[in-house]
């Protein structure tokens, strides 16, 4: 097995945006996930709202937030890439107190849009935060992560 190999350093060990010009442009697909936990009290609170406060609706309002982030992810990690997305879908669902994000971008691009699908799914999981701390603050954020991608050098499944 290889060692792992730091790819965002130049020659010198400075930071460095990773030089892509020569890879092939194909299509990337990522997909991330990240949960919001509520208290059962606030869970059952937030569906007897119809999933919306007095902020507006919670889901849809997070959906507009994560494929805004998603779209602007190059401004906020400052190595990636601007990536031109095709494709940016949200997924949002309650599973018993448990808010499920998803966030699938893509783009026809010579790098990843993990980045981008995580940003995506990070902010909407802060949205849905920030829409219901009203009900409790006592809402957790967790087990953000990438699921899978497609089209690069090697592809990744999460188990």
């Amino acid at each position: 097995m290889t060692e792992p190999v730091l790819t965002h350093v130049d020659e010198r060990g400075a930071p460095a945006m990773v030089d892509v010009h020569g890879k092939p442009v194909t299509w990337r697909l990522a997909v991330a996930e990240a949960r919001v936990v509520f208290p059962p009290a606030a869970a059952a609170a937030l569906r007897a709202q119809g999933f919306a406060t007095a902020k507006g609706p919670v889901f849809h309002t997070a959906i507009i937030a994560g494929t805004q982030a998603a779209k602007q992810t190059h401004h906020l990690i400052p190595f990636c890439h601007a990536l031109q997305l095709e494709r940016c879908h949200l997924s949002i669902d309650m599973r018993d107190d448990t808010v499920v994000i998803r966030c699938e971008a893509g783009a026809h691009h010579r790098t990843g849009v993990e980045m981008e699908a995580l940003t995506g799914a990070s902010v909407a999981a802060l949205t849905v935060y920030d829409m219901c701390k009203a009900l409790t603050h006592g809402l957790c954020i967790e087990g953000l992560r990438l699921l899978e991608k497609t089209g690069g050098k090697a592809d990744y499944h999460a188990d």
